[in-house]
């Protein structure tokens, strides 16, 4: 996937350069008993996210995003890294990643941006990269997620996951 449409993605988890610029903040939302909630459209399942609106910081964006596409609100938001983008011929650019614990999951509800209702699920943070089908960079960010989910947050263990 990465060679054909030659644009390069690289995990990096420091503190973000002032250079890029920001095209998307996606999270990494935890359940009390370390599920993470995706969503789906079409069969594809996705992390929850989109584009910064003028004078958003990135907590913001991840709230804003996760009510208008899945009716989901957050808590104890922290920043966790960035893929840095590089498309052939153009200015790299970054997509910011933070994790969270989720506060409330209501009913699915249609996106205003897309007019589309996506599907709702819950999945072991154990099995989150078979749902995802990320490559290397995007598989190095979801174990740089869940450890830090696990030194941030308290988890309460399920008997069929541990």
């Amino acid at each position: 996937k990465e060679e054909r449409d030659m644009t390069k993605y690289t995990w990096k988890k420091e503190e973000f350069p002032n250079h890029l610029k920001v095209k998307q903040v996606y999270g990494i939302a935890f359940s009390n008993e370390e599920k993470i909630l995706l969503h789906s459209e079409e069969g594809a399942y996705k992390l929850t996210g989109g584009n910064p609106e003028s004078g958003e910081n990135y907590i913001e964006t991840l709230k804003r995003e996760f009510l208008e596409e899945i009716n989901t609100t957050l808590e104890d938001i922290h920043y966790l890294g960035y893929l840095e983008v590089k498309e052939e011929g153009k200015i790299p650019f970054a997509q910011v990643r933070m994790i969270a614990k989720i506060k409330n999951i209501g009913k699915p509800i249609v996106d205003i941006a897309t007019g589309k209702m996506y599907e709702q699920h819950l999945v072991s943070s154990e099995k989150v990269k078979n749902y995802l089908n990320y490559e290397e960079e995007g598989n190095k960010m979801l174990d740089d997620a869940i450890k830090l989910a696990r030194e941030k947050y308290s988890f309460i263990a399920s008997q069929e996951e541990r």
